[in-house]
């Protein structure tokens, strides 16, 4: 089930960089995750949570610019893969296995960042503007990962 988890937080992650790791966090912080005595506590510190979900809100604005890049471009695309790294090894320490956790998160956060464009391009298409497409991407990521978190 961890792995499950891990790798549905990765492509959280690879959808939407920085909501993966605020619900994680926040989870953490809650003890619902439970990384108390492991490399990654500071998930559950008190401003963490605050701080992941203050940048998760810029990254969600900032996705509706226009001249937003896309998510396949270095940058974009180290930020998901290191995001679904750390949100993946932390509920896999959690579980037992932060190294498992670690390299599920970064296979799932590449399958979303790859998957997540072409779903995006596909749902672009079918409501004729990408805003709509950019909008039930969110909701996914947001109910994907409270997922995640409830059932750690």
């Amino acid at each position: 089930m961890m792995f499950f988890l891990a790798l549905l937080i990765g492509i959280v992650a690879g959808s939407r960089a920085l909501i993966a790791p605020s619900a994680v966090a926040w989870g953490a912080y809650f003890s619902l995750i439970a990384v108390g005595a492991t490399p990654l506590a500071f998930m559950g510190y008190r401003l963490t949570p605050w701080i992941f979900t203050a940048l998760a809100v810029v990254e969600l604005v900032a996705d509706k610019l226009p001249s937003t890049p896309s998510r396949k471009v270095p940058v974009q695309f180290g930020t998901r893969i290191l995001m679904g790294a750390l949100s993946g090894a932390t509920i896999g320490a959690a579980g037992g296995s932060l190294a498992a956790g670690l390299a599920v998160g970064i296979m799932g956060s590449a399958i979303g960042t790859l998957g997540g464009a072409a779903l995006r391009a596909r749902l672009a298409r079918y409501f004729g503007s990408d805003r709509p497409a950019a909008l039930v991407e969110d909701v996914i990521a947001i109910v994907l990962s409270l997922a995640v978190v409830v059932l750690c």
